[in-house]
């Protein structure tokens, strides 16, 4: 899972990525100080992990990742290449889902590039830039294919139909993703990779005083914006989780409670993710090593053995599987079997969220 962390510059974008995955990316007052993009992998926090970890005394655990990518604060005209707008779009393109990092919050030392704290115009001023990206995608796009259409090609005048869909979707400075697309249509618009059709999170940054508290008049606006869109939105302050960082978990804990909050901002924010993007991990568990995959909801086994080794997807046979609550309450996978909860399962089960699976395959 590969997240790109978007919003104008100084609005906190930067010190919340390094907040979340430690890995110290550059944080000035001034625009464009990031232009290359700061990659960080940061572990997915599991809990069942843990208590797998001691059950088997395994000498190795292996937590699920997702990658962050602070790409660069956008500014009007990204879309016609301004403030090296081209460069930072492309890296948007290879996400699979965009945080957008919105400031919440005032303070007179940290420079607004549009002069002013207003996260409406914020969010527009991004979401327009990527709209426009689009439109200008689309069009090209649909001068080739209109060539294919003329020529009969059945492939191409569905795409041409969905095109122009989108287009109409975007003329009316709506993102791609809010088109009304039947199931087939989705399928082919996917193939068009554009900017506004990934999911996105609205990461809204508050000051020290704000977090833990009702929603301020900021945040308030990012809420509406979001549920126009269906998209999340999670609370945040930048700041703070750059503190929790650098602490113990026993110390991130202690500072958590003292705050009030019953999550960090990265917990919240891979929790949303996972939500917004359908997906879920399943376990495999041993004395070499306890791991989490992550996989899409409603994966079946055999994919699901593919996601270890495709030589597992090719040869499966069955799966044995134990909720790992089971697990853990019986105290072991033999156990769990001589109680009766190891099931079999075939090549049409679904994987469900923390199932604990060995895989049985033939090649």
């Amino acid at each position: 899972m590969k997240l790109g962390v978007v919003g104008l510059p100084n609005v906190g974008k930067s010190t919340l990525f390094n907040a979340i995955t430690k890995a110290g990316a550059m944080s000035a007052n001034y625009p464009f100080c990031t232009i290359e993009p700061n990659v960080g992998i940061v572990a997915v926090p599991d809990s069942r992990l843990d208590m797998l970890e001691k059950l088997y005394n395994s000498k190795k655990k292996v937590s699920a990742t997702i990658e962050f990518v602070d790409i660069a604060g956008l500014v009007k005209g990204a879309s016609l290449g301004e403030g090296l707008g081209n460069k930072f779009l492309s890296h948007i393109r290879e996400v699979d889902a965009i945080v957008h990092c919105v400031r919440c919050f005032d303070d007179p030392n940290v420079i607004h590039v549009e002069g002013r704290v207003d996260p409406k115009s914020d969010i527009e001023i991004i979401n327009l830039e990527l709209i426009l990206a689009d439109i200008d995608s689309v069009d090209k796009r649909l001068d080739r294919v209109a060539k294919s259409v003329k020529a009969g090609d059945k492939d191409a005048k569905a795409e041409f139909e969905v095109l122009n869909i989108i287009k109409d979707t975007l003329a009316q400075n709506l993102p791609a993703r809010l088109a009304k697309l039947n199931d087939e249509q989705k399928k082919i618009a996917k193939s068009f990779f554009l900017l506004t059709t990934k999911p996105v999170i609205y990461a809204a940054n508050v000051s020290e005083d704000d977090i833990g508290e009702q929603d301020n008049q900021y945040v308030a606006k990012v809420r509406e914006i979001a549920d126009a869109e269906n998209a999340e939105v999670i609370t945040v302050c930048a700041k703070i989780e750059d503190e929790l960082s650098a602490l113990s978990p026993e110390d991130k804990e202690e500072m958590l409670q003292e705050l009030g909050i019953k999550q960090s901002g990265l917990d919240q924010l891979i929790t949303a993710c996972y939500r917004l993007l359908s997906l879920m991990s399943f376990l495999t568990a041993g004395e070499d090593e306890v791991r989490a995959w992550t996989i899409p909801i409603g994966t079946k086994a055999p994919q699901a053995a593919g996601k270890i080794h495709t030589d597992f997807e090719k040869g499966f046979i069955k799966a044995e599987v134990v909720n790992y609550k089971d697990l853990l309450e019986l105290g072991g996978f033999n156990q769990a079997k001589e109680k009766g909860k190891v099931r079999l399962e075939g090549k049409d089960y679904v994987v469900q969220d923390g199932d604990v699976m060995l895989f049985k395959f033939n090649v």
